[in-house]
């Protein structure tokens, strides 16, 4: 039996770590290995993520908010405040819930910077996530998108480029046309971009941000609605507290709702109501408003929880989803 040759070996185009893009994990590497992605350098940059921060909005004004809009709000935009200001040539950067296609952020052609908040995370510190991408963004030329990548393990972070204190204050809106920003953009905009806005507006969920008190968002759904409400509070002693106001009857927003459970979403817990089809936002404005006080009264007991309470607790415990 003839002895086989072995094959030839093709030299394949080589890249330098820092400069292989992120790709899908069972895409081809870009790196010319010919393996897939999630085996070769999408292995090596899993291992390479830093290390898990449960609350990555933690010390930026309106935390809260920052997740809600993360993990709740369809479509929101906020202005940013940047240390030291604003570079030259950049107007403005926003905040905004998601972009076309999943961009990370936009740089417009004004020179605007978008930067999209629900969006992968490739390491374990979101704020450092997005940091990179904002950097990248107020570099990049006009009118072009960030695309994603592994960041860097020791690269700054959302707190070291924001102003501690600046305002925060979320404007959410009925659909997704901040994308687009005038009409004669909206004529030109790419077949692409214009299915894409087509299929997240028909997707979004009718949301509404409290007024008397903050992070709380109501939102309308088919079967009924929902006040969803992100408080800064330790869990434990919410946790407590909750359950002190549900033994005495006292932990709904007024006839017909419920407190149902909560979501924990970044170091967070976001307690949700349940509420009748036709109460609106305006409607829970007021009992909402009241329950903060009520609240606020049972936080600062420190007298241990009855049967009644623990049980209470119990029920809370049990219908708690982690959303990250």
């Amino acid at each position: 039996m003839a002895k086989k040759r072995p094959a030839a070996k093709t030299a394949k185009p080589q890249l330098d770590n820092g400069e292989i893009p992120v790709v899908g994990a069972r895409e081809p590497c870009p790196c010319g290995s010919g393996r897939r992605y999630k085996a070769c350098h999408g292995a090596a940059a899993a291992h390479a993520v830093t290390e898990h921060v449960a609350r990555p909005f933690e010390g930026l004004p309106g935390e809260c908010d920052w997740v809600a809009l993360r993990e709740l709000v369809p479509a929101a935009t906020v202005p940013l405040t940047l240390k030291g200001g604003l570079p030259e040539g950049v107007p403005s950067v926003t905040l905004v819930t998601v972009l076309p296609m999943a961009w990370p952020a936009l740089r417009r052609e004004d020179g605007s910077v978008l930067l999209g908040l629900q969006n992968e995370s490739s390491s374990g510190d979101l704020a450092r996530d997005m940091a990179d991408t904002l950097e990248r963004a107020i570099a990049a030329e006009p009118g072009n998108p960030v695309p994603a990548r592994r960041v860097p393990a020791e690269g700054p972070r959302l707190q070291d480029l924001l102003d501690p204190n600046g305002v925060f204050e979320p404007v959410v809106h009925a659909g997704f046309e901040f994308w687009i920003p005038d009409a004669e953009s909206a004529q030109n905009a790419s077949p692409e971009i214009a299915a894409s806005l087509e299929r997240a507006n028909a997707a979004a969920i009718p949301t509404v941000k409290l007024t008397g008190v903050d992070a709380a968002y109501w939102c309308e759904t088919p079967d009924k609605n929902h006040l969803r409400w992100v408080m800064p509070h330790p869990e434990e002693k919410l946790l407590d507290a909750l359950a002190r106001l549900h033994a005495a009857g006292t932990s709904s927003l007024g006839e017909g709702t419920k407190l149902v459970g909560s979501f924990r979403a970044h170091g967070l817990m976001v307690p949700v109501w349940d509420l009748p089809t036709g109460v609106t936002a305006a409607d829970v404005e007021k009992p909402a408003a009241e329950f903060a006080e009520r609240l606020a009264t049972a936080l600062a007991a420190d007298a241990p929880l009855t049967a009644e309470e623990r049980r209470a607790r119990g029920g809370l415990t049990n219908r708690q989803v982690t959303l990250s």
